[in-house]
């Protein structure tokens, strides 16, 4: 069982300090992206996990199933708190988990699928507002003329439409196409730290948890077993359909 290893995964690159006030764990999805964002980050207090692909979905898995899962026993091991009624959040050795993803619909599957795990076995790290979605852009404006290396980054096709309606009023020009970012490997290293991973410029968004019950619930509708009130809730007028993937 890996998470009896004393050792941890040799694909955590981890960060220089110890201190938990300070520390940061992205779980980034993809090899794609990893070596840019290793090259982006801070390695005095910034520690990067690479995961491959879709983890287990473990609303739908046995205790067994998820310890034996590589991806789901790494990221257990390297928060170092344990799971589920043995996890002791004073253990974790980072004060922040930051989960990367793509800025696509796959990307918020797969954050969907990290959020199912902390949920299940790592919850304490939520309810004490210790877990977070890093939002990477969509698009790349890049301004012609006027001031040397202007340059927009937007996360919403709203944001962009009011930044070119700006631009628009302004008298600007941009560069056409604009560039839509597929995943973070599209980036480079510089981009990717100034949009995405510098405390000092990016958006995170905490997870948060008021209603235990309504989350559970919302949780097992989502990514239980049950297909069809899956497919009701779908189907229902309170959800965007368009964000939805086909």
């Amino acid at each position: 069982n890996a998470l009896e290893s004393s050792s941890l995964p040799t694909k955590l690159s981890d960060c220089r300090s110890d201190d938990a006030n300070r520390t940061e764990l992205f779980i980034v999805e993809g090899d794609s992206a990893l070596g840019t964002t290793k090259a982006a980050r801070n390695s005095e207090f910034q520690a990067i996990l690479p995961i491959r692909g879709k983890i287990l979905n473990v609303q739908k898995a046995s205790l067994s199933q998820m310890l034996e899962n590589n991806e789901c026993a790494s990221i257990i091991q390297v928060i170092g708190a344990g799971s589920g009624k043995s996890f002791d959040l004073n253990d974790a050795r980072y004060g922040r988990v930051i989960l990367m993803s793509d800025a696509d619909v796959d990307g918020a599957h797969i954050r969907c699928l990290l959020l199912t795990l902390f949920n299940s076995y790592m919850r304490p790290l939520v309810e004490a507002g210790r877990v977070f979605a890093a939002i990477p852009p969509l698009h790349r404006i890049d301004v012609v003329g006027g001031k040397k290396g202007e340059v927009h980054y937007t996360y919403s096709d709203d944001e962009m439409k009011k930044v070119i309606a700006g631009l628009k009023k302004d008298g600007k020009r941009w560069k056409e196409p604009i560039q839509r970012y597929k995943g973070l490997g599209e980036m480079d290293a510089d981009q990717l730290r100034e949009t995405t991973m510098d405390p000092e410029h990016r958006t995170l968004r905490r997870i948060t948890m008021k209603d235990v019950t309504k989350a559970e619930a919302m949780f097992e509708l989502l990514m239980g077993n049950e297909v069809a009130p899956r497919k009701e809730f779908i189907s229902s007028a309170e959800i965007d359909r368009e964000r939805i993937d086909a």
